[in-house]
């Protein structure tokens, strides 16, 4: 495990180290790995059976049958408790229950008999299974020592498991041990289950109780015994280390409960035993006063929290408020994030830790971190945005304020320091945003430019498949948001002369890559474009039309850009970039060109002339790594020549994507993530490229207003028509006028200027001509060629 302490080490620090050395040791490990983001799980509690076959010295959970009482809560009464908690915010299920009551009681035999299930692992597993179907709530089974199948059967109905190692200790278990009588307790009963489920490969929790009798030497005997799995298997998602508290009406309603300081000894000593990277847990509410406390030793999550049902294995000590939990965090430095069951650690590499069944619903309700999404928002929806918090403060977590420090100081960036920005929560959201802010006004002023253009998508027909566009079809296909088309060149022509005469100084050509189509055709297209206007500078051709076009003529891709560029294209898009990692493309656009095409390509753009834009699309099957790499990608690109007129962050558009409606991809960026990319991006292109651009028609006015803020310093174009967002189920219109333009921009403050392509000042005619334009005249969506032909045919 990186960064964790060697066994030798660990216990001679133990031995030796003052508490409050060892806790700062502990916590700037915590921060390498964590900085100031602390986790816990909003959740409802289910106690699906309180009957156990063992005898704990000091539970109050488990009991004997009672006269009159149920052995096990109903279905129905199992779904009112998770719809109680799902309606106050709830994401997890927590499943918590007596170990094998049916092997001690016979009355829990006869009720499973009668329900119809072999066993208590029988009935959980069904009772999972229904809250996934009638809730969106995700379970978390806690049931005691299991078998393989028993951990198999939970892995098809939960996203994780649990179960306390409690000990190693042989007086645990010895008579007059708060563990004899137990079978269940058994150090190597419970070390199997645990070994079991690392093989099964089930993200899974565990830990110590403390206090127990037990010694300093012996927690740390448990520790590691817990990290030697984790190392064969990787599945411990998280270490709990729980302080035992004597209860009433117990054996050990008497015993002394250890001191807060053992307790932090012992977060500090799991932290260092598992690294920088395993979350260590201690719940809050066991702590008593100050639990804020613990973060100082270590910790970065506080386990699941209900604002709903009590904690039935510590009545006596109820949850902290969840507005409590977030001051105790703020008050330590630490940033209160809301996770799932499963951490992330163990939802980012869905097919390894999770079933395939739950990938779809696991996708919609987390974010790129592996975090839920705690917004409502939905790239290019109608949905009011959310607001981000904006402190004047520095940054919370030591690594952002390290990254956003050594980018003032023109350090170059690397991976680590872009994931670090794009990973911000919190108030370091704002700390980001206005560091990207600064700089714009530093570098860019106060404008925001934007330019007067027409989109025309000359055909929806393309013979690639992209796993997440909803704007091509097939050759006959007239699926999703319109029938297939192929623009006549007369057409092309007549929206060109429209665009110029409604002030337009930009056509923005691009389409799929229509089987029929050569590079002869392109050449046409932007022949019949200069033919409408033959002033207008023509944006065209994605780097994907141009190896299509170059491959199609025999010609090498430098050469088929020269000719096009000798017959008036002025600049490429760079669209088609997605994400530049071929990881990625292999399942999101597996037959389209490579990243190492894509940057091929633009580069002989520039070698011949034609500057382009870049894009990256973002929020479907990447990861934040992969952003990472597409960032440094494009600042390398743009070292090497200068081309890049703006960067331009696409969010992706999931509604009616392909890929997301089969549950292959996530819902598009949460409102922090769109945002965070601008604003990163500021940073990290600096001063390579000037201008960063916010696409309206994806992030709508709300999210133009919050990226004005956030480094942007460019609106785009005013679009005339736009098809690819809408096919896409974006709700934010096809058109920006340059009155609308002007409207948005001075409304944050900002000084409006009209420019054309390559970032000029528009001439007073062209601004004149686009003040109070005529509606345009609805578009012919030529039907396709052959179609025509057989139309035409058939008429005669």
């Amino acid at each position: 495990m990186t960064g964790a302490m060697d066994e030798v080490t660990l216990r001679h620090v133990a031995a030796m180290e003052p508490l409050a050395a060892l806790m700062a040791r502990a916590a700037a490990v915590r921060d390498e790995g964590f900085g100031a983001v602390v986790t816990y799980s909003r959740k409802i509690f289910i106690p699906l059976t309180r009957l156990c076959r063992d005898v704990c010295s000091y539970c109050t959970f488990a009991h004997p049958p009672r006269t009159g009482e149920s052995p096990y809560l109903s279905p129905d009464e199992i779904l009112a408790i998770a719809r109680t908690g799902e309606a106050a915010g709830c994401r997890e299920a927590l499943f918590t229950l007596g170990d094998k009551p049916e092997l001690r009681y016979r009355v829990a035999r006869e009720a499973l008999d009668q329900m119809g299930y072999g066993s208590t692992i029988d009935y959980l597993a069904a009772m999972c299974r229904l809250v996934l179907k009638e809730t969106g709530l995700f379970p978390h089974a806690n049931p005691g020592v299991m078998t393989a199948a028993d951990i198999a059967a939970l892995r098809e109905v939960s996203i994780s498991q649990g179960l306390m190692l409690e000990g190693t200790a042989p007086s645990l278990t010895a008579r007059g041990g708060p563990h004899f009588g137990s079978p269940d307790k058994l150090p190597e009963r419970r070390l199997e289950t645990i070994r079991l489920a690392g093989e099964a490969q089930v993200p899974f929790t565990s830990g110590i109780l403390i206090g127990l009798g037990e010694s300093r030497s012996e927690r740390i005997d448990a520790l590691l015994a817990l990290r030697a799995l984790h190392r064969r298997h990787g599945h411990l998602q998280e270490i709990i280390i729980q302080n035992f508290r004597a209860k009433a009406d117990t054996r050990m309603a008497f015993a002394d409960e250890p001191d807060r300081d053992e307790l932090l000894w012992t977060i500090a000593i799991a932290r260092l035993a598992f690294g920088p990277h395993m979350t260590i847990q201690a719940p809050p509410n066991l702590a008593g006063a100050g639990f804020g406390q613990l973060l100082a030793a270590g910790i970065n999550d506080w386990g699941g929290v209900s604002p709903v049902t009590p904690d039935h294995v510590n009545p006596e000590a109820p949850w902290p408020a969840i507005a409590r939990l977030r001051e105790e965090t703020e008050a330590r430095g630490g940033i209160l994030t809301e996770r799932l069951a499963a951490h992330p650690s163990h939802l980012v590499d869905l097919d390894r830790w999770q079933v395939p069944v739950l990938h779809g619903r696991l996708r919609e309700a987390m974010d790129t971190h592996g975090l839920p999404r705690i917004d409502g928002w939905r790239v290019g929806s109608a949905l009011p945005a959310p607001a981000l918090v904006r402190r004047p403060s520095l940054p919370y977590d030591p690594r952002v304020q390290a990254t956003l420090e050594a980018l003032e100081s023109g350090a170059s960036p690397d991976d680590a320091m872009i994931t670090q920005l794009l990973g911000a929560r919190g108030p370091d959201v704002g700390a980001v945003c206005d560091a990207a802010d600064a700089l714009r006004a530093q570098t860019a002023g106060n404008e925001v430019s934007f330019v007067v253009n027409r989109n025309i998508n000359y055909t929806n027909i393309c013979f690639h498949k992209c796993a997440f566009c909803a704007f091509s079809k097939g050759k006959t296909a007239a699926e999703l948001r319109g029938p297939a088309y192929d623009l006549d060149l007369e057409e092309v022509s007549r929206r060109t002369a429209e665009a110029w005469a409604r002030g337009a100084t930009e056509v923005c050509m691009q389409g799929g890559i229509h089987p029929h189509y050569s590079g002869q055709t392109y050449l046409d297209l932007l022949a019949a474009a200069k033919a409408g206007a033959k002033d207008i500078h023509v944006h065209a051709f994605s780097p994907l039309e141009v190896r299509h076009g170059a491959a199609s003529l025999g010609v090498d891709v430098p050469t088929f850009l020269t000719m096009l560029r000798d017959a008036g294209l002025g600049s490429l898009p760079g669209t088609a970039a997605e994400i530049l990692c071929d990881d990625v493309r292999d399942t999101l656009c597996p037959e389209k060109l490579t990243a190492g095409q894509w940057i091929e390509t633009i580069e002989a753009a520039h070698g011949v002339g034609l500057p382009t834009t870049a894009t990256i699309m973002y929020g479907h099957i990447e990861r934040v790594e992969h952003q990472a790499r597409h960032l440094l990608a494009i600042r390398a690109l743009q070292a090497r020549t200068g081309g890049i007129t703006e960067f331009v962050p696409l969010p992706f558009v999931a509604a009616e994507a392909p890929i997301y409606r089969k549950g292959g991809a996530r819902p598009g960026p949460t409102f922090r993530e769109a945002i965070l990319m601008h604003a990163v991006a500021r940073l990290v292109l600096h001063p390579l490229i000037p201008n960063i651009q916010v696409s309206w028609v994806k992030m709508g006015e709300a999210g133009v207003s919050a990226a004005l803020a956030a480094g942007v310093n460019d609106l785009g174009g005013t679009l005339m028509n736009e098809s690819i967002s809408r096919a896409a189920g974006a709700a934010h219109g096809q058109e920006w006028s340059p009155e609308t333009m002007e409207r948005v921009i001075r409304s944050e403050g900002r000084e409006p200027r009209q420019r054309d392509t390559l970032y000029r000042a528009a001439s007073i005619d062209r601004m004149a001509a686009g003040r109070g334009a005529e509606a345009l005249t609805a578009p012919h969506q030529t039907a396709p060629r052959r179609r025509r032909a057989l139309e035409e045919a058939g008429r005669s």
